[in-house]
């Protein structure tokens, strides 16, 4: 059953409080003027005003004439005190709603707050001044909690960010190093392949540390937008791959270039990674309902909608491998979904009929 919006309720309550006073008034008033027409009252008339009846015939006829003057009285009284009950009950009902919408205008603000932010606009405060009652203290609540979640997010943001600066150093230096003194005329041939799996070792770390930086840059607020189109941002990564647009739709946005870049290129990247012997990678652009969008579907083994929902978590696979794979960090789609977030965006992951992934990205449209 579909809850009654607090607005109307009060409203009801206040227009039902009108109009039970409203009816009580003319209750009160009937019941006051019947009981002072109905005590007896001596009238002296001088008989030059009495018809020309004697005996009872003229006291029935005074009598009739008193009656039909107390049903008029208290007929009128009735009619005209319904009329201005039901006028005074319609304008309850108006002050009453009227009166509900300056009450609920600061949790209309409240809720308009909370409905808008995201990791990216924690920085926003409701701010909201008047007395000390209990709407200021929610709002004042709210605000702190904001605070609180705006210094953390912004703090894990930081921390990953330093420690992924401080990390790719040192991995570049171990790179090259390997690489100049293990090199293949100055180890053994039975080192080799050691060599070589501490320069993959190093490599998947590299990759781990740059997917961690790129996330955490993605998260924060975009600082310059500019006007793109998916279908131009696309070619760099189909090309890459040797891919091309089946056919070109526009999908103009405004945002950031280079993570846009780099989401499509983790999407093409990703389809091409985990594809099967069918080898079928297509990536298509457009833009409906006020939104541009870029597809992205290749061929694979067959997934569950629920494994599908899951991808987009960081370090999730759909094999129970996280560390040692030489494919990728675990990293990619989580980019991919918060460089659509930052620019206010949606990610969606299904399963392709007869095995394999579909990923569309929907932006806002320029």
């Amino acid at each position: 059953m579909t809850r009654v919006p607090v607005r109307v309720r009060l409203t009801l309550v206040y227009g039902g409080l009108f109009c039970a006073a409203a009816l009580a008034l003319v209750m009160i008033n009937y019941i006051i003027v019947s009981n002072q027409l109905s005590r007896r009252v001596t009238i002296r008339l001088p008989l030059d005003d009495l018809p020309p009846l004697t005996g009872d015939k003229q006291l029935f006829y005074f009598n009739k004439q008193v009656d039909d003057y107390h049903e008029t009285v208290l007929g009128s009284l009735v009619q005209w005190s319904l009329l201005a009950a039901v006028l005074v009950g319609l304008g309850g009902l108006m002050v009453g709603w009227y009166v509900a919408k300056r009450a609920l205008d600061p949790l209309q603000r409240v809720t308009e707050t909370a409905r808008r932010l995201s990791t990216d606009t924690l920085h926003r405060r409701i701010s909201m001044a008047g007395p000390n009652d209990e709407i200021k203290d929610l709002a004042d609540t709210f605000d702190s909690m904001l605070e609180r979640l705006d210094n953390a997010f912004d703090g894990q943001r930081r921390f990953v960010a330093n420690a992924s600066h401080e990390l790719r150093t040192p991995l570049a230096i171990n790179r090259a190093l390997l690489q100049v003194s293990m090199s293949d005329g100055l180890i053994p041939a039975a080192l080799r392949p050691v060599r070589d799996e501490l320069l993959a070792s190093n490599s998947r770390q590299e990759r781990l540390i740059e997917g961690l930086l790129t996330l955490a840059l993605s998260e924060r607020d975009l600082t310059g937008k500019e006007p793109g189109d998916l279908a131009e941002l696309a070619h760099p990564s189909l090309l890459a791959h040797g891919l091309t647009l089946p056919r070109q739709f526009p999908a103009p946005v405004v945002g950031d270039g280079v993570l846009l870049e780099r989401m499509i290129r983790n999407l093409v990247d990703n389809a091409v990674a985990y594809n099967d012997d069918r080898a079928e990678v297509t990536v298509r652009t457009g833009n409906a309902a006020g939104h541009s969008y870029v597809s992205v579907e290749n061929t694979g083994r067959e997934i569950a909608p629920a494994q599908a929902a899951r991808l987009f978590d960081p370090f999730i696979r759909l094999d129970a491998d996280r560390t040692g794979s030489a494919r990728g960090a675990g990293l990619g789609l989580s980019i991919v979904r918060a460089i659509a977030r930052a620019h206010g965006g949606t990610a969606e992951a299904r399963p392709r009929a007869g095995g394999g992934l579909i990923v569309t990205i929907r932006l806002p449209c320029l």
